[in-house]
């Protein structure tokens, strides 16, 4: 009887320990004077409903404070704030401060991992890194070499750690975790060194691995059941991924999981997608390369998927499918829906019905895209959800050692992985966008492990036709498919954007601007000029019953990557050196926190 008692106690803590995880990071996502989660809460909608600064107000902001951050190399990510402490990250060797802003911001703790630099050179695109988590007492960082480390959010002590990859197959992280119930959900980098991408579940308090699920491979890899998962309504069925490669090409095959993650408590689903697939040549790779390029549905319990949906399949431009996955209540034809909408690099925007996978909306948002004449929206065709490519502008099509020339967007996208925005007052979403072109051209590539997997040169330029920048800021319709308005930008945004309850949207520029701009209209409101360009993400807080703004700067990331790694040909940095080289003369390598707030 004793035992049976203490068996019945054991399950009620571990139940109780579980509900606590979701209600405890619940509670503090919630609570707006805080920002305790990258993407600003489960659903990615990165709304504030703090509205003391507004739109009548924030042509007043000052610079209140800043933090020097003490690393060159791209700033992604932004601090989280929870209660009275703020958490800071940098890029590699992934530093973490905690201030005490009750405190004038005082350096409470310091952690700073010791990385062999040898990983380096095998971070594809700069050495950036998206940002901690927080959950339960601990902050989470998931560290360049696929160190997950779990670390005491009073003291900065290691409580535990894990390894997730292997860099020497070229397994890299750039992203941040996503903790979810009783587990942190943890993806995986590496896709341009022919890796076999995956997602990972680890126990949030012990580090012990309770799942891990591929994106290419057999069933029992996929963690899929052949006649439940589905495909856009039907079952996926058996050997669903592996027969869609060529031998055992899949063992290679990429399909990366570096973007972002969100969570629908009530669905109990996570969100993500996958990259492209192995190698960028797609002359070696024949079929759907399934499921590369995918909006993926799980259970967060056991890493079962619920549904998949393949937007480029047998990609050929490197369009990879990792950008986040918002998640709106909003009325279609009259009828409240749960929806996830995703901007895809390939520059079509996706509304789909989130609880099944139903597809609602495929639209191009940016007007330079071309390489397609759009997605089949009839659900009786043999090709339904598959986009028509263009002949012109296929790289297959056309032949390796040719160079095809004039495809929009390039392979940097329409949109990376510089997260949008969306509020419920206005139902728009407000998307940082590429206004890109490229040429590309395929060749035959050895697959050797730890080494460059890629097979194909690339240049890039602005959209031609167009305003002559690199980038638009964007409000987006996701329910008619229409961009409400466009503000052109010299350079990509490579900024995440803040949209608040004070009818403002916020975004950075790689010249180093923080601007803010009507959220209905688009007039620009503001702006001020930081240290070092911006592809950072703009995020809000109060502290002593103020609101303050805060963005981290420091240029890098891909289309930064010649000023953060000191590159000058044009065809480095897979093709983004030569189309951002008049970046240099706007800014300069930097790494520094600046927070903004109303003079007093």
């Amino acid at each position: 009887m004793k035992k049976l008692f203490a068996l019945t106690s054991t399950i009620a803590l571990c139940t109780a320990t579980m509900a606590s995880a979701n209600d405890g990071l619940a509670a503090d996502i919630a609570n707006p004077d805080q920002w305790a989660i990258q993407t600003g809460d489960y659903k990615n909608q990165r709304y504030s409903t703090l509205d003391q600064i507004n739109k009548d107000n924030v042509g007043d902001l000052q610079v209140a404070w800043t933090f020097s951050t003490g690393v060159l190399r791209g700033h992604e990510g932004s601090p989280l704030v929870i209660g009275d402490m703020m958490y800071v990250h940098t890029p590699f060797p992934n530093i973490v401060y905690a201030l005490d802003l009750a405190n004038e911001g005082k350096i409470k703790w310091k952690y700073e991992p010791k990385q062999d630099p040898d990983v380096i050179p095998v971070m594809c695109c700069d050495t950036v890194n998206r940002g901690v988590a927080y959950a339960e007492g601990k902050i989470f960082l998931h560290q360049a070499d696929t160190t997950v480390v779990a670390l005491n959010a009073e003291s900065g002590e290691v409580e535990w750690s894990a390894v997730n990859g292997d860099p020497a197959k070229g397994e890299t992280n750039t992203a941040t975790v996503l903790p979810v119930k009783d587990k942190i959900i943890v993806g995986i980098s590496g896709g341009e060194f022919g890796v076999q991408g995956h997602v990972t579940a680890y126990n949030i308090e012990t580090g012990e691995r309770e799942w891990r699920a591929y994106s290419v491979g057999t069933d029992d890899q996929l963690l899929v059941d052949p006649e439940k998962t589905t495909h856009l309504g039907k079952p996926i069925g058996k050997d669903s991924s592996i027969k869609t490669w060529e031998g055992d090409q899949w063992k290679i095959g990429g399909a990366t999981t570096w973007g972002w993650y969100s969570y629908d408590a009530e669905l109990d689903l996570i969100y993500y997608g996958s990259a492209n697939p192995s190698t960028w040549n797609p002359a070696q790779r024949p079929g759907d390369n399934r499921w590369s390029m995918t909006i993926m549905a799980r259970d967060p319990d056991d890493g079962m998927a619920k549904w998949f949906y393949q937007m480029t399949p047998h990609d050929e431009w490197d369009f990879d499918g990792i950008n986040e996955m918002i998640l709106t209540e909003q009325d279609v034809d009259g009828e409240s829906r749960k929806l996830l909408t995703h901007f895809d690099r390939n520059g079509l925007a996706y509304t789909l019905d989130r609880a099944t996978g139903e597809l609602l909306v495929a639209e191009p948002f940016d007007p330079a895209v071309n390489w397609t004449t759009g997605v089949d929206m009839d659900p009786e065709s043999d090709t339904y959800g598959r986009p028509a490519v263009v002949a012109q502008y296929s790289t297959e099509q056309n032949g390796e050692d040719v160079n095809s020339t004039g495809i929009c967007p390039a392979a940097l996208g329409s949109k990376d992985q510089q997260p949008a925005a969306y509020s419920p007052e206005t139902q728009l979403f407000y998307v940082p966008t590429n206004h890109v072109c490229m040429d590309y051209e395929p060749f035959r590539v050895s697959y050797t492990a730890g080494q460059p997997y890629v097979g194909a040169t690339l240049s890039m330029y602005p959209a031609p036709d167009s305003h002559g920048g690199m980038g638009n800021f964007i409000a987006w319709d996701n329910i008619a498919g229409e961009i409400k308005w466009s503000l052109p930008e010299q350079f990509s945004v490579w900024s995440g954007a803040l949209a608040t309850a004070g009818d403002i949207v916020f975004y950075g520029t790689l010249e180093g601007y923080l601007k803010a701009v009507d959220a209905q209209t688009g007039e620009e409101l503001y702006k001020f000029r930081t240290p070092s360009g911006i592809i950072g993400n703009v995020m809000t807080y109060t502290n002593g019953g103020k609101q303050y703004i805060g963005i981290l700067s420091g240029v890098g990331g891909w289309a930064g990557i010649g000023l953060a790694a000191g590159l000058t040909n044009p065809n480095d940095g897979l093709g983004a050196v030569g189309g951002y080289a008049a970046l240099s003369d706007y800014t300069a390598l930097g790494g520094q926190l600046t927070v903004f707030a109303l003079p007093d």
